[in-house]
């Protein structure tokens, strides 16, 4: 299992949005409301922090260094290359989040923060057992898409990478930094991709050919090919999502949904699952701008990346 890597991309919802729109969902806020309405309203309504975790980490890591990859020439795109990009990435991703330099503490043990980087690298290994990068150009990376559903909702997420073949097929490429997942974990995994693929698909009348998950862990490739029909339903199901979560918000009433991701909440001090009592419901909530709601946060393990 693995967690979301941190990030603080803040995108302007508003942006390019027609005015009808009133409301935006990422496939990580979506995949809370789905996991556990609580969740939800602790990251999205409560906006409550949460202090990165070293697999949260490592996972930024690993994506920055994929992603910087393949700014360098095709021919020089090799594991010693990858292995060369680990420490500047991280050293920049620390001076852009200084939240992360608490998780080696410059009091700490050197040992931790070496043993960490290793680790990284060692992810970098199992996605060149999986892919040869110097035979790929990406479309795009770490891009923002996003699309408007029935009129109102603004869907939107960051793909890792979308390849575009000399046909105009569509792949969309999504790296996990844990180990293959069981089938629960997995669900959540293809949820956002299937989320993604719709973006695409009403936004350039293309439906992704496949959608890749590269579990760099256990150096394993999971695809999945969509069609129209299961997008059609799946925007559906998106749209009903987002109708429950207005609801639930008019009502002030989320409620927990205990399950095995229970376990790596933040929460639970706050979750009545667990004897605790959650904060008021929050005066901004009505009158906040819904657009605001799918700032992009760490999510649950097994959830996004």
């Amino acid at each position: 299992m693995t967690a979301d890597p941190v990030t603080t991309r803040q995108p302007t919802a508003t942006a390019g949005a027609p005015a009808t729109v009133r409301a935006s969902l990422s496939p990580s806020r979506a995949a809370d409301f789905k996991t556990c309405p609580l969740l939800y309203r602790f990251r999205s309504i409560d906006r409550l922090p949460e202090r990165p975790t070293v697999e949260q980490a490592r996972g930024t890591l690993v994506h920055a260094v994929l992603e910087r990859l393949f700014d360098l020439p095709a021919a020089g795109r090799h594991p010693d290359a990858a292995g060369d990009l680990v420490a500047p990435q991280w050293d920049r991703l620390v001076t852009e989040q200084p939240e992360l330099a608490g998780l080696f503490p410059g009091d700490g043990d050197p040992a931790d923060l070496a043993e960490f980087l290793r680790s990284a690298a060692a992810l970098l290994d199992g996605y060149f057992a999986v892919e040869d990068p110097r035979r790929l150009e990406p479309a795009e990376r770490e891009s923002l898409i996003s699309a408007v559903v029935d009129d109102e909702l603004l869907i939107r997420g960051y793909l890792d990478r979308l390849d575009v073949a000399p046909d105009g097929a569509l792949r969309v490429v999504d790296y996990k930094t844990g180990g293959a997942p069981r089938e629960a974990f997995e669900a959540r995994a293809l949820f956002q991709l299937k989320f993604y693929a719709l973006v695409l698909w009403r936004t350039r009348g293309v439906v992704p050919r496949v959608l890749r998950l590269l579990y760099l862990r256990d150096a394993e490739v999971c695809d999945y090919t969509p069609d129209a029909e299961e997008l059609l339903r799946f925007e559906r199901t998106v749209v009903a999502l987002w109708r429950a979560i207005e609801q639930a918000t008019e009502q002030q009433d989320f409620r927990p949904r205990p399950s095995r991701l229970c376990d790596w909440c933040s929460h639970q001090a706050l979750c009545p699952s667990f004897g605790g009592t959650p904060p008021p419901f929050p005066a901004h909530a009505a009158r906040a701008d819904p657009l605001l709601d799918a700032r992009s946060r760490p999510a649950q393990p097994g959830a996004d990346e």
